[in-house]
């Protein structure tokens, strides 16, 4: 089968550094194009990363008839109209997270809904580690799972990084928060009825530095989450049910091209001595998220996730913020 041609959209450095790498050892995926504003900074990149073609603006990779899907990674605030762009120029779209400012700018893509594949590019579901995981819940390992505990964190206060600029959705919730919602929903294969939140904001930047959240599944399931840009590097993510505990050791930065390890303990001695260790293959899950894209536009799979699930999680990104105006819990 033809491998599908991707173009970028700009020449972000998870782009340069990650994605396209990876995509480029795709078996489903390659990438015939990058765009920039700057000619000279996207042939940049294109001599670097051995990209065919180089533009000097995102209008003509569009016009491009050979790009038959778009990555974008740009500024949180241009997600949107340059997906919706690409979209109405017949370009399968994959996006960045998070995947708007919020779910009613979001739901301006369905306008094409239906006429071509957009996935929020949220790479940690296609990782064997996050599969496994999933599966051991699903098997009743586990027990009943009743609660998924996530932290993620790292330091960051320069001042023109655009993780610190409110404008353009910078802050802890928009960045990282949403990989400790997905974690939830990927776990419990719900949605969440109502969250409560609570934010402490850089007096500077006034970005949420700190959130921490407890989202609400019913039935005594619950999402407790704690995200922060301005605290010592750390992640993890555990799902505890009534028989085993299951962690999930780096959960959302897994090294690429390396081994991950999931840790399953049942209680018996104190302090997870007990703890078995379950180490899961090597992987890039950058390169299969493309390749799951990608087989999605020749038609060989199904699109695993679509706009409705990229819409409903910023529906819940909406109520936490909401939460934290409010004090109180809202519904989602």
């Amino acid at each position: 089968m033809k491998k599908v041609t991707w173009g970028v959209l700009s020449t972000a450095k998870i782009g340069r550094e990650k994605v396209i790498p990876a995509m480029q050892k795709g078996q489903w995926s390659q990438v015939g194009a990058i765009a920039s504003r700057s000619l000279d900074a996207a042939q940049k990149v294109a001599t670097e990363l051995g990209i065919p073609k180089a533009y000097g603006s995102y209008e003509e990779l569009l016009a491009d008839p050979e790009i038959e899907a778009i990555y974008n990674p740009l500024p949180n605030d241009q997600h949107v109209p340059w997906t919706l762009a690409a979209a109405r120029a017949g370009k399968h779209v994959l996006c960045e997270k998070p995947f708007s400012m919020n779910a009613q700018e979001a739901e301006q893509l369905r306008e094409v809904a239906g006429q071509v594949h957009i996935m929020e590019a949220f790479m940690v579901r296609f990782h064997p580690q996050w599969q496994r995981a999933r599966e051991l819940v699903r098997s009743g390992a586990l027990g009943e799972l009743r609660t998924v505990q996530a932290f993620f964190s790292y330091f960051n206060r320069q001042s023109d990084n655009i993780r610190n600029r409110a404008d353009v959705g910078g802050g802890a919730l928009y960045d990282i928060g949403c990989y400790a919602i997905v974690a939830g929903r990927f776990l419990f294969e719900a949605e969440p009825l109502r969250v409560i939140t609570l934010i402490d904001r850089d007096p500077e930047f006034q970005t949420d530095r700190t959130t921490s959240a407890m989202l609400d599944f019913g039935g005594g399931r619950r999402l407790d989450f704690t995200v922060s840009t301005q605290s010592v590097p750390f992640q993890r993510v555990q799902a505890i049910g009534t028989k085993q505990r299951l962690e999930l050791v780096i959960p959302f930065n897994a090294p690429l091209g390396g081994t991950t390890d999931l840790l399953l303990d049942d209680g018996s001695q104190i302090g997870g001595v007990s703890a078995r260790r379950e180490t899961l293959p090597a992987c890039d899950m950058y390169t299969l998220q493309g390749d799951a894209f990608s087989q999605a536009v020749r038609g060989e799979t199904p699109l695993p996730y679509g706009l409705d699930d990229a819409i409903c999680n910023m529906r819940i990104i909406d109520a936490l913020f909401k939460s934290d105006q409010s004090g109180q819990w809202e519904q989602v």
